[in-house]
């Protein structure tokens, strides 16, 4: 009776395993689940310091996952979730953000700072950040609704050059006052 019971728990574990070996692989819904905990249900963040993923295009996310994972972007969480991940998984996820509508804020930001970035987003950014922020040109982000204290965050850390600012957003950015770049953020936060 042992042997046989033997026999049927090895059979039973090898036909587990081939099971297990034959699995489709997780699907770009099912490897973006992981990131709901901070970046929210499909992309749309309800925290203040971390952006909402859903709408960028896949060039951006997958730039920003691999920038995280070579320590090349700071991060405090990121960079060491990237490494658990690969290039085709960056893809599936970018493609799989790409998809989801826009995450609009619902976030206080000052009216008159709203008017001025207005008036500096097109002649300044316009051409990465496409209809006001709400599309990118390849991998430059969606801003657009994008939580306030986020855009500070990363701007200070273009500014304080903890993170590389990309040569053609510096050549736009350099000649800006620090109040017309809070100015901008706060246009691009308040875009619905």
């Amino acid at each position: 009776m042992m042997m046989k019971w033997k026999r049927w728990a090895l059979a039973t574990g090898v036909l587990a395993v081939s099971a297990m070996a034959q699995a489709a692989p997780p699907s770009a819904a099912m490897l973006s689940n992981a990131c709901a905990g901070c970046h929210g249900t499909n992309g749309g963040s309800a925290g203040p310091s971390m952006p909402s993923l859903a709408s960028q295009s896949k060039e951006a996310i997958v730039e920003a996952m691999k920038k995280f994972k070579s320590g090349e972007r700071p991060s405090s969480v990121m960079g060491r979730l990237a490494k658990g991940y690969s290039d085709a998984d960056f893809a599936a996820m970018g493609e799989f953000f790409s998809k989801q509508k826009l995450h609009a804020t619902t976030q206080v930001v000052d009216a008159a700072k709203v008017k001025k970035g207005a008036s500096l987003q097109e002649s300044n950014c316009g051409r990465c950040h496409l209809e006001d922020g709400r599309e990118g040109k390849d991998d430059s982000p969606v801003m657009a609704s994008q939580w306030l204290p986020y855009l500070q965050i990363q701007m200070e850390q273009y500014l304080s050059g903890k993170r590389k600012m990309p040569e053609k957003m510096k050549e736009k950015v350099d000649p800006l006052s620090k109040d017309d770049i809070d100015a901008l953020l706060h246009f691009y936060a308040s875009v619905k």
